[in-house]
């Protein structure tokens, strides 16, 4: 009995032996079929840094963290003008008690609109927080709708090309339409805060109380952006 055991145990080592080297013999024909292709090579070639950065936890492998958080922190540097809006959609949103999400896409295309026009976006910005508070759903008893609470009646032209008057309701339809009424009124008047009281209906009013609030919410609005200037280097 113990014979024919020693004999088996021989037999299987053998068995074992041969079927590692076969094992091995496929693995490099295969690395080499893979070599011989030049797609092939680079992508593997291009992977080696990926995979040598890879460590071994438990069963599974996972990245370095440090790694890839320094990979993109150095893609995430922040313009100016990026930094500005950032922080004028973080003000809006705390003061005004309005999702971060929605206001960033309001302040996103002020910004847009702004450019577009010649308008400073900050004034647009005041004038939504006036009229609206920056609900993108509101609508007066006389009719205006919308973040910049735009009366279509009076504005038939400008909607023809969004969809007509209930396009107001779009945020950014709204924002285009408002800016655009805003340039206009400054073109006209020559003067920002004569625009600003002829855009709330009060152009005829002995105190230009309406155009005081645009201008106070603007101001609070200058505020950050200063603050989100670089200081220039002596």
């Amino acid at each position: 009995m113990n014979t024919t055991i020693l004999v088996a145990v021989r037999a299987g080592s053998v068995v074992l032996r041969a079927l590692k080297g076969t094992l091995t013999i496929v693995g490099l024909a295969a690395l080499a079929a893979l070599f011989a292709l030049p797609a092939q090579r680079e992508a593997w070639l291009g992977n080696l840094p990926a995979l040598a950065a890879f460590r071994l936890s438990g069963n599974t492998f996972a990245a370095p963290a440090a790694t890839a958080a320094g990979t993109i922190q150095a893609g995430l540097a922040e313009s100016d003008g990026e930094r500005e809006q950032r922080a004028v959609t973080e003000y809006i949103a705390r003061r005004y008690r309005v999702s971060d999400q929605a206001v960033a896409g309001f302040v996103s295309t002020a910004y847009r609109a702004g450019a577009d026009h010649s308008v400073d976006p900050l004034l647009v910005l005041a004038v939504m927080a006036i009229e609206s508070r920056y609900n993108p759903v509101a609508e007066s008893t006389v009719g205006a709708r919308g973040l910049m609470q735009v009366i279509p009646k009076y504005h038939l032209e400008k909607l023809m090309d969004h969809g007509g008057e209930q396009s107001l309701l779009d945020p950014h339809v709204n924002i285009l339409v408002g800016t655009q009424i805003l340039r206009e009124y400054q073109r006209r008047l020559g003067d920002t805060e004569a625009a600003l009281q002829m855009y709330a209906g009060a152009f005829d009013e002995p105190t230009p109380t309406y155009a005081n609030k645009v201008l106070a919410e603007k101001a609070r609005l200058e505020a950050l952006r200063q603050k989100t200037k670089k200081p220039t280097s002596a």
